[in-house]
């Protein structure tokens, strides 16, 4: 079963919540339900085929146990339906979300949270659903169990290597510009991992100020500071058996280096206002932006906390790197913007894909796909010309900055010849081949351009 014929029920007070989720869903599953009241939730499921349930932790209801989330999972476990569960928590309540982890929920997810996310972890619920036979298929492909599209050699490179580290316990950094979808590696990582039925917690420590960093991180005891209202546990304790992915760690500032590690180093978290030591035992994945070079400065991050964090360093590779992989990424958002926005399907005229494939992409994935929603957006017919393709106007100064030349194809098409030579040091062959072009059409255009 797919997304698209899978039947969704929302159960959470917050209107905005039900609002938001039915607007995200509803061009992307077979029925969504939503509902405020979860004293209704037997008769709904009763009434209707239910596949999943995202249900809330907290309501203002009869049940005062503060924490109705997890009495109602077991309410729905004892009613013998084999719909999955997935909870709705905040931060605070993330250890009862993985207490519900072991009463039988299939995933949480944190608010705020990300719509890809969202459907991300919908996907994970329905691979758990389904029967063993499917399973054992879906084991023998050796690609990320995530949506990661790419044929590329430089790709198939990188899932060889994910092959090899994910079942390690082996902590691993990801480098890579922005929009190269590091955050997608991470959890292509989690999934081929020994704990993938553990925990996952991703933390952007590069938005955490410093008062945050330390409480969302380690956790605080009630009183340890002013608005520390009840206990809490942090995010490294959290991922306690599982993996804990931290995002952007080249951001954090030396003081709270030094006290992530220590706990690193430990294996052991103190929550704010005590003295007590948490045992913790865990996958750390982390990612940056920062050239690793650039990272090694110690006036900027500290090279012990490197070598903590450095067991296996994946790159993952820019955008303009990856030859025709910018004609599938291209056809996978032509095709999941089509279905969002109600279009026909989408084709691209052949100066289409010589835009697409000439452009640098600064910023990388993400841009990709902005150029291609807003193409799907605009589209007059069902076939896109090179004039629909228009990249982010906030990456081009990025692009001026680094000296490559923006508007004119001969231009463009010279400076990706010759990126792509200079980075095979002149091997035609493997140029040509991840241009896409024959090797007689690559030595045509280095005589065209005078390379």
């Amino acid at each position: 079963m797919n997304l698209s014929q899978t039947s969704v029920l929302v159960v959470d007070d917050d209107r905005d919540v039900l609002t938001a989720v039915r607007f995200l869903l509803k061009p992307e599953v077979k029925a969504i339900f939503t509902e405020p009241n979860p004293e209704n939730l037997r008769r709904i499921l009763t009434e209707n085929e239910v596949d999943i349930l995202m249900l809330d932790m907290n309501f203002n209801s009869s049940i005062n146990t503060g924490n109705e989330g997890l009495y109602w999972l077991r309410q729905v476990k004892s009613w013998n339906t084999k719909v999955q569960v997935i909870m709705i928590t905040a931060y605070a309540d993330i250890d009862l979300a993985v207490k519900c982890l072991k009463e039988g929920a299939a995933d949480f997810l944190v608010k705020p949270w990300h719509n890809e996310q969202l459907l991300l972890t919908l996907n994970e619920a329905l691979e758990k659903q389904a029967s063993p036979g499917q399973k054992s298929v879906k084991a023998k492909n050796k690609k990320p169990p995530v949506e990661i599209i790419g044929d590329s050699e430089i790709m198939q490179h990188l899932f060889q290597k994910l092959e090899k580290i994910a079942p390690t316990d082996a902590n691993v950094l990801i480098l890579g510009e922005n929009g190269t979808g590091k955050d997608l590696i991470a959890h292509a990582i989690f999934q081929l991992s020994l704990r993938k039925d553990k925990p996952y917690i991703k933390v952007d420590v590069g938005a955490l100020t410093d008062t945050l960093f330390e409480s969302e991180l380690f956790g605080h005891k009630k009183g340890a500071y002013t608005d520390a209202r009840e206990d809490r546990m942090g995010l490294i304790e959290a991922a306690n058996e599982g993996t804990l992915f931290l995002d952007e760690i080249g951001n954090i500032a030396l003081q709270q280096q030094a006290k992530l590690l220590t706990v690193l180093q430990n294996r052991q978290v103190t929550r704010l206002g005590t003295n007590t030591p948490i045992p913790v035992n865990l996958r750390l994945i982390t990612a940056t932006n920062v050239p690793l070079a650039e990272l090694s400065n110690e006036q900027r991050f500290r090279k012990d906390l490197i070598y903590r964090i450095n067991t296996v360093e994946i790159t993952v590779p820019p955008l303009r790197e990856r030859g025709k992989d910018i004609l599938l990424l291209t056809s996978h958002f032509l095709g999941m913007y089509a279905k969002k926005y109600l279009k026909s399907e989408l084709r691209l005229s052949e100066p289409a894909k010589t835009r697409l494939m000439q452009y640098n992409y600064p910023g990388n994935v993400r841009e990709l796909q902005y150029a291609v929603e807003r193409a799907v957006i605009m589209a007059d017919s069902d076939t896109l010309k090179a004039e629909d393709i228009v990249f982010s106007p906030i990456e081009q100064k990025t692009q001026e900055a680094s000296g490559l030349p923006i508007g004119n194809l001969d231009d463009l098409e010279r400076a990706a010849i010759m990126q792509v030579v200079d980075k095979y040091q002149g091997n035609i062959s493997k140029a040509a081949r991840e241009l896409g072009l024959t090797r007689g059409a690559l030595y045509r255009r280095l005589e065209k351009y005078e390379i």
